[in-house]
This record gives C-alpha cells, sequence and structure tokens, in this order.
C-alpha cells in the first residue's frame, strides 16, 4: 500500500482537474469523432421514446416540479433544473443498451456523460448564466470519455462489485464543474465528493435481481455527478483524500488498498477508439457472437430445427457477464444473455428492441435453442481482448447439425469496432435517420444529420438553439 500523505490532494483528483481545466486544442479528427458521438446518442434517445417502460421513469420527481426555461430533454417538452433533466437524458440514451460502449479492465458507456453536459449547458446558456456553444459541448464530451475510458482501462470495479456507472459520476462531475465555470479547486471537490459516494452495487445486472435500474443506472450517475458540480460551486468542501485516506479511503475500502490507475495519459484517445452499437442492441461482448448467428441464420435456411448442439466460444468478460442459463425474468435480463441474443438471430436474421419483450420470448424455440447452446472462452480471444493494438471483442458459433453437418462462423471485431468504421458508417446514419423520424419527422432528422456531421456552423452554435431542434414541433416554427 502507498505511504498516505494526509495534508496533500490525492494525485490522482490534481491529474484529472488539470486536464478538464488546461486541454483545449484537439485535432478535426477528434472533433469529427466527437460529432458522430453526439449523433448516435441523441438516435439512442430517439428511440427509446418508444418504450413505454422508459416513458414510465422519466418527467419531475413529483407531479408538476419542472421548471419553465430550464434544460430540456431531447425528443420531449419536458423542461427541468439540470440535476434532473441529466436523469431524464440518461435514461434515454442508455435505456435500449444501443449506445457507444468501451471496453477494458472496467466497461462502460461514456456517451452516458453526454446526459450531464447538455444538461448543464442548456441550462447555462437558457438562464443567461454563461453562453455556450456546441464546440464547447463536444470539447467537454471528448474530455468526459477520456476521463471515464482511461481510469477504466486498469481498474476493474466490477471485480469489486461495483458498477461501472461511477466513472459516469466522476467524468460527469468534473466536466459539469468545468462547464459550469469552475475553478480548479472546485472542480476537485466535486471529483472527490464523486468518490466519497463509492459505487453502486452491480447486483441490478446479474440474475435473479436483473432489472430496469440497469436501464436507468447511468442517468442517476449523471444527475448525481451534476449534482456535486453544482454544490462545489456553492462554496461544498471536498475530501482531499478521498482516494488514498488509510483505512476510510475509496482505495482502502474497495480497493484493497491498491493504488487507483491511469493507463495512460490524458489526450483524446477513447473518443477515437470508441465501439459503437450499429445494427442491433445488444450487450457488447455479444455483437460478433451475433453477427455470427445472422450468417448461420442465411446458412442454415429455416432448419433449426435440425440442430443438434451449439457451442459458442467468447472472451472471459463475456463468458463472465452474459452467459446465462435457466429463466430470463424481463426485458433487461434477456438483453444481457448471450445465448439468448444468439438464438434471436439464428431463428430471424435480426435481432431488435422488441425481441426482448415477453411477448416475443414466448417463442418456445427460443429456449430449446438455447437448452442446445454451450459457452465456453476462447483463450485467444481473452487475450486479444486485452491487448491495446487490437482491442479485438470475438465470437465463434459452432452448430452441429443432427445429420453430422457442422457449420461455423467467427468474428474478430464487431461491426462497430474503429477497424470497421467505414463498413459501418451507412448503417450507423441509417440507425439515427430511423429513430429520429419517429420523433422530428423526416425533414428535421435530415436537417439535424447535416448540421451535427457536416456544418461548420455547428461549433459556433449556441447550445440552447441547438437543443430547441430536439423538442419535438421544432420545424413547425
Amino acid at each position: 500500500m502507498r505511504e498516505i500523505v494526509h495534508d496533500a490532494t490525492d494525485q490522482l483528483l490534481g491529474t484529472l482537474a488539470d486536464y478538464v481545466c488546461d486541454t483545449e486544442g484537439f485535432s478535426e479528427q477528434s472533433l469529427s469523432a466527437a460529432r458522430l458521438c453526439l449523433l448516435d446518442a441523441l438516435g439512442c434517445s430517439f428511440q427509446a421514446l418508444s418504450d413505454q417502460a422508459c416513458r414510465q421513469r422519466l418527467g419531475p420527481v413529483v407531479a408538476g416540479a419542472e421548471m419553465r426555461g430550464g434544460a430540456r430533454v431531447p425528443g420531449t417538452a419536458y423542461e427541468f433544473d439540470p440535476v434532473r433533466a441529466a436523469f431524464n437524458t440518461g435514461c434515454l440514451i442508455r435505456w435500449l443498451d444501443y449506445n457507444d460502449t468501451w471496453l477494458a479492465a472496467e466497461w462502460g458507456h461514456p456517451s452516458d456523460n453526454l446526459a450531464a453536459i447538455l444538461a448543464c449547458a442548456d441550462y447555462l446558456d437558457r438562464s443567461g448564466q454563461r453562453t455556450l456553444t456546441m464546440r464547447e459541448v463536444l470539447i467537454a464530451l471528448i474530455k468526459a470519455y477520456e476521463i471515464q475510458g482511461v481510469l477504466a482501462l486498469e481498474n476493474a470495479f466490477n471485480q469489486q462489485g461495483l458498477d461501472h456507472v461511477l466513472l459516469v459520476k466522476v467524468a460527469s462531475a468534473a466536466v459539469s464543474a468545468h462547464l459550469m465555470g469552475g475553478n480548479r479547486e472546485q472542480i476537485v471537490n466535486a471529483l472527490s465528493n464523486a468518490w466519497a459516494d463509492g459505487g453502486s452495487l452491480r447486483v441490478y445486472r446479474h440474475a435473479p435481481n436483473t432489472g430496469w435500474r440497469k436501464s436507468w443506472a447511468a442517468g442517476d450517475a449523471a444527475a448525481r455527478g451534476v449534482q456535486h458540480a453544482l454544490m462545489a460551486l456553492a462554496g461544498e468542501m471536498g475530501c482531499p483524500t478521498v482516494l488514498g485516506a488509510e483505512k476510510w479511503g475509496f482505495e482502502s475500502v474497495f480497493m484493497a488498498g491498491n493504488p487507483l490507475q491511469l493507463g495512460r495519459s490524458l489526450s483524446d484517445y477513447v473518443v477515437n477508439n470508441i465501439l459503437f452499437k450499429v445494427d442491433f442492441p445488444a450487450e457488447f461482448h455479444a455483437q460478433t457472437a451475433v453477427e455470427c448467428a445472422l450468417l448461420l441464420h442465411h446458412r442454415l435456411e429455416g432448419l433449426c430445427e435440425g440442430i443438434e448442439e451449439i457451442s459458442i466460444y467468447t472472451q472471459a468478460a463475456g463468458k463472465r457477464i452474459i452467459d446465462k442459463s435457466g429463466p430470463l425474468n424481463n426485458p433487461a435480463d434477456r438483453d444481457h444473455c448471450l445465448q439468448y441474443a444468439v438464438a434471436i438471430a439464428l431463428l430471424k436474421g435480426r435481432l431488435k428492441s422488441e425481441d426482448y419483450s415477453d411477448a416475443a420470448a414466448g417463442d418456445e424455440r427460443i429456449d430449446r435453442l438455447r437448452e442446445k447452446m454451450q459457452v465456453a472462452e476462447e483463450p485467444q480471444y481473452s487475450r486479444d481482448y486485452l491487448d491495446p493494438n487490437k482491442r479485438a471483442i470475438a465470437n465463434r458459433v459452432e452448430i452441429c447439425m443432427q445429420d453430422g453437418t457442422r457449420l461455423v462462423e467467427e468474428k474478430l471485431y464487431p461491426l462497430g469496432h474503429p477497424k470497421r468504421r467505414a463498413e459501418a458508417m451507412p448503417l450507423l446514419l441509417k440507425k439515427f435517420r430511423k429513430a429520429a423520424s419517429l420523433v422530428l419527422g423526416a425533414e428535421m432528422s435530415q436537417r439535424l444529420r447535416t448540421l451535427v456531421l457536416e456544418a461548420p456552423g455547428l461549433n459556433s452554435m449556441p447550445v440552447a438553439g441547438f437543443m430547441a431542434l430536439l423538442v419535438p414541433g421544432a420545424d413547425d416554427d
């Protein structure tokens, strides 16, 4: 265990605060990547509005507790204080498990932080406290991605039973405090209080407790980050040795005394290497397995009843997180089941959000296929998963037919991987267009796509003006 210094701020807090305060000169490549992340997160938000369970969790804490002229929630008419706006927007971005992903020792979804960023920026702009442009939103996005992603490279909070949304809270606290004009000390205070919260237990992601909380946990974390930022700007003191304090610090309580590590220096690495969920909403460790199953669907030509056995070879993380047998109690349980996702793809040649519904799960063929499946770790896939020069998320699906025929498909890199970005772009744009058209209409959907991805004027556009475009009916003005 490292030596504890009680009269100084934990070094990591200072490093994170310095990065947020001092780094501005990002490349056009990184800003373009941030634009794509913004577009994809908004598309996920619009699509989530079609889900009744998601809509039930939106709105004020109590009836009537809205804030006219406050921060807006994409695709809705809600206006809230920035804390509640962050919760609502975070629910939308994360609900369908369709937003971008980062896989490392700890995994997560950096676009969850956009909920805090948009909420703070829109609130500040509309209230007249500070005029912010969309370039500042993009820069905050890059920084939040970097903080969450680089901290995830070496620190496996999930193996301590903590949920990955801990890093959403930390990153959102830092960038929110900075957006709202906080100085270095205030950013450190916001960060330290975010760490002092500890983390949510992962219990709601695993049977028998899998449930909707896994879909709103990121919104909760983003909102908590905003709250810590607001409190810090109002003068709340921090906990300068929250990480390293003997016995009571985060590292002693949760990390067996091991210091938290930054896997690399902070720059713009994460936004340029982010993984997108392109064509189907499934937990990311299953993405290549679903691709394999879709290819096998066409080779089977409807002969799934003739399958004798299915073997799925995956990475250690995939085996640990989404290898599930037995009953699956709800959609939140099913969308984190490798066998269920593969079965749907084999049977239907597709995988959509509605395929996780209770009605879809009533198809008896799904469980018959699941009973024929065996899941095993492929050690090479696990090594390639951890290799920083590969960052592969491989799966192989092997089918043995009753007549002895063997069918095999393997995918090393998912469609959303940077190595396949050109191949994925048309499908990413289709994903956005389909979701946005349902909420904003086809014309506004196209206008928004062009603005976010191509228009030079986006950088100088006031945040309030941009957010107005996300309210249904904006194109009627």
